[in-house]
């Protein structure tokens, strides 16, 4: 009956569920939001026209959005909430007291009323570029990172903040969050702990023409981040050129012999006018060493060669020294021998002695006396 009815009278009869709003137009004008519940429209000729909603997923999506605003006010009120951001400000719109979206500057967000209940953080991000830490970690954690420059400062490191090309601050170690719609914002990180350069194959042309390669290193750090990233396009970089330079230079000017003889005090010597260059780009050089100098193969023989004849006359020297010392030794024992014959025949049976202990038999002819008359006038004298 009831459907005969609304046949008659040109209605059609719909059903909106608890989660759905129906949206209805008839001769191509707004109706209004329906639901939930059972609803009579219009229906002549077909021209009922209806959209159903899904309220369950938040936003309000419809070509029909800005004409239900401006000629249904009151519908639009009761049904729908509408998010708006200005040219400088961003927008954390909470649904349930999660983090449902992130408004840009300049957007706008509609949603509907009944699947909240809806909140929104408003923030000025010209007066705070800054994301606030829990914030932070809260839409990190929601993967709504659209709109953030997220850095991430491990320890030894410092990061330098700049927005839109201008350097805004250091960052100390932590996690960090910028707004960056509508800006620029990057961060570069610069490590501060103890670090080490390595010059490998470095030539240089020693004054009296020979061609040596040499291997430095150095022990540096950065204490002015700041400076050091702005004043040169790569710090590490004119460290490594300014070594270059002040081997070359302090080298160059020496012989090879010379080289090789003050290997030790060439640090100091190189390193000084190194270390007030870097010092004034923000970097302290702890330490430069000459590690190697590596000569030609040619040039490598030669110098053995050099030393091996070294070596040998100092070895001649010191054996004639011993063969000197030897026979003035044997001289002055000669000596006391002659003036003294009771030291003769000590030393006489001291070799007998020796001699008696590596064979088996030993016969002594002595004169006629024989050996013993011989000990026996010695003991009587």
């Amino acid at each position: 009956m009831t459907t005969f009815l609304d046949l008659i009278r040109g209605r059609k009869r719909l059903l909106a569920k608890e989660n759905e709003r129906i949206l209805a137009l008839y001769q191509g004008r707004l109706l209004g939001l329906f639901g939930p519940g059972e609803i009579a429209l219009p229906s002549r000729g077909g021209m009922l026209e209806t959209h159903v909603f899904d309220i369950g997923q938040g936003r309000f999506l419809s070509p029909y959005e800005k004409p239900l605003f401006d000629r249904l006010p009151a519908v639009a009120a009761r049904h729908l909430t509408a998010f708006r951001t200005g040219r400088d400000e961003t927008a954390v719109i909470e649904r349930d007291g999660q983090i449902f979206a992130v408004l840009k500057p300049d957007s706008r967000l509609t949603v509907w009323t009944d699947a909240g209940p809806w909140a929104a953080t408003v923030v000025d991000i010209q007066a705070v570029p800054r994301v606030a830490p829990a914030l932070l970690k809260r839409l990190v954690l929601a993967g709504k990172t659209e709109g953030i420059a997220v850095a991430a400062v491990a320890e030894g490191w410092v990061g330098l903040l700049t927005i839109d090309g201008v350097l805004a601050e250091t960052l100390p170690p932590g996690v960090h969050g910028f707004w960056n719609a509508g800006r620029t914002v990057t961060v570069k990180q610069v490590e501060t702990r103890r670090q080490s350069l390595d010059i490998a194959g470095q030539e240089v042309l020693t004054r009296d023409r020979v061609t040596i390669r040499i291997n430095l290193t150095a022990e540096y750090r950065v204490t002015d981040p700041v400076t050091a990233v702005i004043a040169v396009k790569d710090f590490a970089d004119s460290l490594y050129r300014a070594l270059q330079l002040a081997f070359r230079k302090t080298l160059g000017a020496l012989s090879l012999d010379q080289i090789l003889e003050r290997k030790v005090s060439l640090d100091a010597e190189a390193a000084e006018g190194v270390t007030a260059e870097m010092a004034a780009l923000g970097v302290e050089v702890i330490d430069i060493a000459l590690k190697d100098v590596i000569l030609p193969g040619e040039m490598r023989e030669i110098l053995n060669q050099v030393v091996a004849a070294e070596k040998q006359a100092e070895a001649n020297v010191i054996r004639r020294r011993e063969e000197t010392n030897a026979t003035r030794a044997l001289l002055n024992t000669a000596r006391v021998m002659a003036e003294n014959p009771v030291m003769l025949r000590l030393k006489e049976l001291e070799a007998l002695e020796t001699i008696a202990g590596k064979v088996e038999r030993l016969t002594v002819h002595n004169g006629t006396g024989g050996l013993l008359n011989d000990l026996v006038r010695l003991r009587d004298e």
